[in-house]
């Protein structure tokens, strides 16, 4: 007997995302899967994103004032009538086979199931390249994961709405990490699959770049201190990226120290860290560089990953720290 198809509710926040919204709706409904249905949640929009969305033939709920994602989504979840719901981003574009993937890999309610960006974006820039390796690499090294992002997340609507959804007085970000922690406490497992990708629209330059890496850093580092788990190896906020971080700015310090010595054993001891930063911590994720993009692509991913991205990183985990330690007002 044929196992009936499950029914999917693809869940989308938007948020301004003209550029965006109709290429991912587009995307949806190239899907060969059968059963699902698409619920657009517009947060109080004040470009013409709306009206692209009426374009396509899905549910498009409207909110009377901008209330973030997690308020999108919970409204999106509260309206759908798919037995899985599945979470994606509005600059986001699903394969043809997402769907399909998603309802094949979908057999227990008590499995949160993840997937994540394919190696190369829908931009080809170098920035938006490195970010979508960097994210593929960081969120598929564990068959268990400790969370499972927002792009992607597949969930039972019995599940979701049994937890309470996702928190709405929450940080800007990272609403799905505090979701996923809070629902693997209570029993639930966690689970990548690796095969089920959305690839997603950065338009990063340099400046957006670094600018994303300290915002997320700086955020990550406030929910870090407050759950206790700064040293975790957690997705992109990985043991390999932190022990970067570190290796820039001791490098940084042992530089400092041979210009003002003029000794050798500091310059020495710089060359040391970083081949063991790069030759040996980071090994895994510069080979998806190469793999990717080959050897121009992997030495110049290199070169920003080691120098510019950790100063970011790390001066937006100050940043953390400091409106932490000085208590900061801000809702975790």
């Amino acid at each position: 007997m044929k196992k009936p198809i499950t029914r999917i509710s693809v869940i989308i926040p938007n948020y301004n995302g003209s550029p965006a919204i109709g290429k991912c709706l587009e995307s949806v409904f190239s899907s060969k899967y059968e059963s699902f249905e698409v619920i657009v949640v517009d947060d109080c929009s004040t470009d013409n994103s709306a009206e692209i969305i009426k374009e396509f033939p899905c549910k498009l709920i409207r909110l009377d004032r901008h209330s973030g994602a997690s308020r999108a989504r919970n409204a999106g979840a509260e309206n759908s009538r798919g037995e899985i719901l599945f979470f994606i981003d509005a600059d986001c574009i699903i394969q043809k086979n997402t769907l399909a993937l998603a309802g094949k890999a979908f057999s227990d309610k008590n499995i949160i199931i993840g997937g994540t960006y394919t190696k190369l974006p829908y931009d080809n820039n170098f920035f938006s390249v490195f970010q979508s390796i960097f994210i593929n690499y960081s969120e598929t090294k564990k068959k268990e994961p400790d969370y499972i992002a927002t792009h992607a997340m597949l969930i039972a609507s019995e599940a979701f709405k049994k937890n309470g959804g996702f928190r709405e007085n929450f940080l800007p970000i990272l609403e799905d990490v505090e979701f996923s922690h809070r629902l693997r406490r209570s029993g639930y497992k966690l689970v990548m699959n690796p095969e089920i990708l959305v690839q997603h629209i950065f338009n990063f330059t340099l400046l957006k770049s670094l600018r994303n890496a300290f915002r997320k850093s700086m955020y990550w580092t406030i929910y870090s201190m407050k759950n206790r788990d700064v040293f975790a190896d957690s997705g992109t906020a990985s043991v390999e990226l932190k022990a970067n971080v570190a290796s820039f700015f001791f490098s940084l310090a042992l530089l400092f120290i041979f210009i003002l010595t003029r000794d050798l054993l500091p310059a020495i001891f710089l060359v040391i860290l970083q081949a063991i930063n790069i030759r040996i911590i980071n090994r895994k994720l510069i080979k998806e560089f190469l793999d990717a993009k080959g050897l121009i692509f992997a030495f110049l991913s290199v070169l920003y990953y080691t120098t510019a991205y950790p100063l970011a990183i790390g001066s937006g985990a100050l940043s953390g720290i400091l409106k932490y330690t000085l208590g900061s007002k801000t809702r975790i």
